[in-house]
Order: structure tokens, then C-alpha cells, then sequence
């Protein structure tokens, strides 16, 4: 299906916003952790999401009827609970600069673990920014200097490869249930994986929430804009341009979380951590030129929704 330019640039603002959204979020998310234990707010972002994105689904007359359902609990263990819990448990134990940047080598670990999972191998420059990711991270972590924020990056590196199973969970899912619509697999998984951490912010103690107008903010910001809204703008992208392209939101967020900490939070980083921030910028812009000359554009796939 041909677009018009119009159509093309509101595609791609809707990802600019998108991309803003995720990576002020990091910044956000970490101040939002001094009025609130990490489960308890965890537990309000998925689970407020989670309402939210099922009331899309009724306004937008979408299916609520699931299938695969030990799949999709499985994709909401990691995405939900396993992702978001590693995510913000790195972010209690050190900068949301880093963090960000950590958790977004997720590209890099789908093509190592696709390689074993899926059968999907490496293929040209796709082993250089597999180089390029790993110098990248080996330069931030810094093992020959441990440091105080040493378990902090161990962890987001971990969010990351939990959310890079996640996505090849989800690949594997949509290749069993190609017609199961997105935005209900990502409602369900939401409400699944939000039942542990509720159930962790039950039982865990934690000092009594602190509602200040910021976090309430932070709520209102992370269930509605970072989730719901978020959503939204990533389906109508999907829509109207190729998954590759779309895909490449994943690498501007990083940059915006990088940023705003440096600016908002003083997390000024060191001349070894900029220069891997930059070598798994430098690989995240390979993968994603490679994603775009592989993909195809997917107007006919999107028509069934």
C-alpha cells in the first residue's frame, strides 16, 4: 500500500514522541524510587498499564480472546515481570544513564540467542556489531576497576537479556498464532506478569509510599504515556512504515535517557563508559540498517488487525 508524505511524517513523529516518552522515562522512573519501594511502584506502573491497555482494546473494538496461553504466561514472566523488576532493581543500585544504555543491548542478545533458539545465525554485519556491543560493554562494566555500581550494570545487562527471550518468546508465539492481534498479546502478557510483583509488593516490606504530586506524576507518566499511550503510537508507526525502520525507536530512547540524566541528575559519565556508550550506539545502528535492508514493508501483515 502506497503512503503520502503527510502519512509518513506523522509516522515518524509518532516515533520521536515514543522515543522521548521511553527515554525520559529512565530519569523519571529513578526519582520516582525516593517516595516508594521498587515493588510498589513496579506494581502500580503494570498493573495501572495494564487496565489502561485493556480499555483500549474495548475502545478500539480489538479481540480479547487469547490463545497459547502457558506461552503467553511465559512471555509475561519475562517481559513484565522478569524485565521490568531486573530494570528498576538496577536503577535502585545505580545511575539511570548507564541503565538505560545497558538494558537497550537487547538487539545484540536476540541475535546471539536467536542463533541457538530460533536457528537464525549471524550473518556479516551482523558479527561486527555482535564485536562492537561487546567492547561496548566491557568498557562500561570496567572489571579490571570494580566499582560500587558494579551490581547495578550486572543487572540492567540482565534486564536486557530478559527482555531479548522475551522477544524471541514473542516471535515464537506469533509464529504458532500469527492472527492473535498485538496489542491484546501485550495486555495479557502485562496482567500476567504483573501478578508476581503484586504479589512482591505485598510481601515484601517496603517504607509506606510517599504520595507527593511527583509521584503521582510518575504514575500518571509511566501507566499512561510510557504504557497506553506508548502503544498506541508504536501501532500506528507499525502501520504505516517497515518494521525495521520503526524498530530503530529502540536506539533513540537510550540516547534521550544518556542525556537526561547527565543533565537532570548530574550522572556525568567517565571517558571509558562514553566510549562504550557510543560502541553500542555505533553496533545498535548496524543492526538496525541490517533489520531495514532485511525487512519488508508490512502494510498487508498489519490488515488482518
Amino acid at each position: 500500500m502506497m503512503m503520502n508524505h503527510s502519512q509518513t511524517i506523522k509516522a515518524f513523529l509518532a516515533l520521536f514522541i515514543l522515543a522521548f516518552f521511553w527515554g525520559y522515562n529512565w530519569v523519571v522512573m529513578k526519582s520516582a524510587l525516593q517516595f516508594a519501594g521498587v515493588f510498589q511502584f513496579i506494581a502500580l506502573r503494570t498493573g495501572i498499564g495494564a487496565i489502561c491497555l485493556f480499555i483500549l482494546i474495548a475502545m478500539m473494538r480489538k479481540p480479547f480472546k487469547i490463545k497459547c496461553l502457558p506461552t503467553l504466561l511465559l512471555l509475561g514472566l519475562l517481559q513484565t515481570s522478569g524485565f521490568t523488576s531486573l530494570l528498576m532493581w538496577a536503577l535502585v543500585e545505580g545511575g539511570a544513564g548507564k541503565t538505560a544504555v545497558l538494558t537497550y543491548t537487547m538487539p545484540f542478545w536476540v541475535m546471539l540467542l536467536a542463533w541457538p533458539l530460533l536457528g537464525e545465525k549471524l550473518q556479516g554485519v551482523q558479527w561486527l556489531a555482535a564485536i562492537l556491543s561487546a567492547m561496548g560493554i566491557v568498557l562500561i562494566l570496567d572489571p579490571l576497576h570494580l566499582g560500587a555500581d558494579q551490581f547495578s550494570m550486572f543487572l540492567a545487562v540482565l534486564s536486557g537479556v530478559c527482555w531479548a527471550l522475551a522477544v524471541i518468546v514473542a516471535k515464537q508465539l506469533h509464529q504458532k498464532a500469527p492472527e492473535l492481534d498485538l496489542l491484546t498479546l501485550t495486555a495479557w502478557q502485562m496482567l500476567f506478569g504483573s501478578i508476581p510483583i503484586l504479589i512482591a509488593a505485598w510481601l515484601i516490606p517496603a517504607p509506606v509510599i510517599q504520595w507527593t504530586p511527583y509521584f503521582i506524576g510518575a504514575v500518571i507518566y509511566n501507566a499512561i504515556f510510557c504504557n497506553a499511550l506508548a502503544w498506541l503510537l508504536w501501532l500506528y508507526a507499525l502501520q504505516r512504515l517497515q518494521a525495521g525502520v520503526a524498530s530503530m525507536t529502540s536506539m533513540l530512547a537510550p540516547v534521550v535517557g544518556m542525556v537526561a540524566a547527565w543533565l537532570q541528575l548530574s550522572e556525568v559519565p567517565n571517558h571509558a563508559e562514553l566510549w562504550g556508550m557510543l560502541l553500542i550506539g555505533l553496533a545498535l545502528l548496524l543492526i538496525s540498517y541490517f533489520s531495514i535492508k532485511q525487512h519488508v514493508p508490512i502494510d498487508s501483515a498489519m490488515a488482518q488487525d
